[in-house]
């Protein structure tokens, strides 16, 4: 009998298209060579355009569904996404609690690709102060980045995306990965912080079309090649190489947003990376 495959625990909201959330994290996992183990934290009505309607997911519930998993087989990542509650983040941080020698990957999910928002601002201050100290890597958009590091009681605080992340830094995380496909500029530059400053930063050529689901994907990737044992900045550089591999291979169900092709190498097309600047 071969030996097993790591094992990835995600948490997350499911999303009916298969675009993002739970479902993606299940494709991105497998396709990266993990098992996948799956907490629903909310349901979601939603559909490649946007989000509709969500229901949060009861915290005995989550704890329950994570609870018995972790009493039967070893986890060796975790990768939490979509929360649905401030209850639900106390849950799973005490839950995280119980691992600390185990990697986990929190992707900060605050709203849709089309703008809904998904995290009101107690869950955001629960994240902060509960999930955030725990994690092995946060990885905002630069969107996200500003939301969690930016002071609202100073009306003109407008922190750089290198402040927001030693910042974010700050709270407890031993590295930030802020990725640029909000910014305005000509390529997407994804960088990797960790307390002694920039670790590596990567520019990627821009792909036209919205995507659903691009932030879960990346996540969703640390978190399989964390559980192999690949080091943080490498598993960083290896999993935005698949990311834009699976979004330059991405399809258009429906009438909204481009979903990734999480298994575009089973297809048989070899693109190369346009990988730009690395450090």
């Amino acid at each position: 009998m071969s030996e097993p495959f790591p094992l990835v625990m995600s948490f997350a909201a499911t999303d009916p298209s298969g675009g993002a959330g739970l479902q993606a994290d299940m494709l991105t996992i497998s396709s990266m060579g993990c098992h996948p183990l799956s907490v629903v934290t909310a349901i979601t009505v939603q559909d490649t355009s946007g989000v509709e309607d969500v229901l949060p997911m009861e915290a005995e519930w989550v704890i329950d569904q994570a609870r018995a998993m972790l009493e039967d087989v070893p986890v060796a990542a975790f990768k939490i996404g979509m929360l649905g509650s401030v209850e639900n983040v106390v849950a799973i941080a005490e839950i995280l609690a119980d691992y600390p020698d185990v990697p986990f990957v929190l992707d900060t999910v605050l709203a849709s690709g089309r703008g809904d928002e998904l995290a009101d601002e107690d869950m955001l201050d629960a994240m902060c102060e509960l999930l955030i100290p725990q994690a092995t890597i946060v990885t905002p958009n630069s969107i996200e980045a500003r939301r969690l590091a930016i002071n609202e009681d100073d009306e003109e605080d407008d922190p750089s995306l290198e402040e927001c992340a030693r910042r974010i830094l700050a709270m407890g995380c031993e590295y930030v990965l802020i990725t640029g496909t909000h910014e305005q500029s000509a390529k997407v530059i994804n960088t990797l912080y960790s307390d002694r400053g920039v670790v590596r930063s990567d520019a990627w050529a821009r792909l036209p079309g919205s995507y659903h689901g691009s932030g879960c994907t990346l996540a969703s990737a640390i978190a399989a090649l964390l559980a192999q044992g690949v080091d943080v900045p490498e598993a960083v550089k290896e999993a935005q190489e698949y990311t834009w591999q699976s979004l330059n291979s991405g399809f258009r169900p429906g009438m909204g947003q481009f979903i990734p092709d999480r298994l575009f190498w089973a297809r048989g097309e070899d693109d190369e990376t346009p990988l730009d600047v690395g450090s």
